[in-house]
């Protein structure tokens, strides 16, 4: 009965120590990564504009 317990509190302690370890993003991390998104989304957006101005011109 000890060594199960004993085994179940080392698993509980190896469990929590692996958890509290992850890397968080800091507050910048996260801004420049949003700023990122939205410049690729700009892009995207402006190929897209850009695609459709010259599928109407090559119309008429």
């Amino acid at each position: 009965m000890k060594k199960s317990l004993l085994m179940i509190v080392f698993a509980f302690a190896t469990m929590s120590i692996a958890t509290s370890c992850r890397e968080e993003k800091s507050t910048g991390d996260k801004i420049e990564e949003g700023v990122d998104d939205v410049g690729d989304e700009i892009e995207d957006g402006a190929e897209e504009v850009e695609d459709a101005v010259e599928d109407a011109t090559d119309d008429n």
